[in-house]
């Protein structure tokens, strides 16, 4: 069955089988049954194709929504854990240890990292002398947001003055090359810990402390999976994020 809506997409923008196979990386016979034959291609040439067209991927393409519909478990999914409580530190810094590109924390305060790993910031200056790109992102203590994280959790002023904790932490590392320290005020759905393409996520519940909470471990698989979601609302919030001075 022919991809109507794919065929009526290139005419008007006046792609060929070939300019489209060169814009996605693939073989012009590939294209010729994406539109001929109505073929499925992979996920993340389905995405770029769509990008590139300027059309919603799941329009042009109904069975990769049903596909994804149908698998049970995300194959970006490495381990789940009911409570991040579950898991001993050496889980966070194992994961930060094997960055070799890029190492991202996006938090509120996340002191027990450095509370049960007193090297937490020895690991990070190593990182990066290595050539790893790290950024840090706590939580503004006067922030509004955060705040309000203290009274959802019943927690008081503790937030805050532990947001200010994870600043006295981390300020030694503000004029460190290769290492940015921000703070942000935003409402933080997960905290975040990303060593290259693998990535714990701490979810946030209402009224449960971040240790309460579930973490899922997550690797990526293909562009536009679950692991790219997450990384680009880091990236979100790190450009809403304040510098922090030496």
């Amino acid at each position: 069955m022919q991809n109507e809506r794919l065929r009526a997409l290139m005419a008007s923008g006046g792609w060929t089988h070939a300019s489209l196979a060169s814009a996605t990386g693939v073989d012009p016979k590939s294209v010729e049954r994406w539109v001929n034959l109505g073929r499925t291609p992979r996920r993340a040439t389905a995405l770029l194709a769509a990008e590139t067209l300027g059309e919603d991927v799941h329009a042009l393409w109904p069975a990769l929504r049903q596909a994804r519909a149908a698998r049970a478990v995300s194959p970006e999914l490495v381990a789940l854990y009911d409570q991040r409580a579950d898991l001993p530190v050496s889980v966070f810094v194992d994961l930060l240890t094997t960055a070799r590109e890029r190492i991202d924390v996006l938090v509120y305060a996340a002191v027990f990292l450095h509370e049960a790993y007193p090297r937490m910031n020895e690991l990070l200056r190593e990182r990066a002398a290595d050539g790893c790109t790290v950024r840090i992102a706590i939580g503004d203590a006067d922030s509004g947001n955060v705040r309000q994280r203290g009274q959802e959790e019943r927690f008081g002023h503790g937030i805050e003055s532990r947001c200010r904790l994870a600043l006295m932490h981390y300020r030694p590392l503000a004029d460190v090359p290769g290492i940015e320290l921000r703070t942000h005020g935003t409402t933080l759905y997960n905290s975040l810990y990303r060593a290259d393409d693998e990535l714990l996520v701490n979810a946030h519940v209402w009224g449960v402390n971040a240790y309460g909470a579930p973490v899922w471990h997550l690797r990526r698989h293909e562009a536009g999976g679950m692991f790219d979601t997450y990384a680009e609302s880091f990236d979100a919030v790190w450009e809403t994020a304040r510098p922090v001075e030496e």
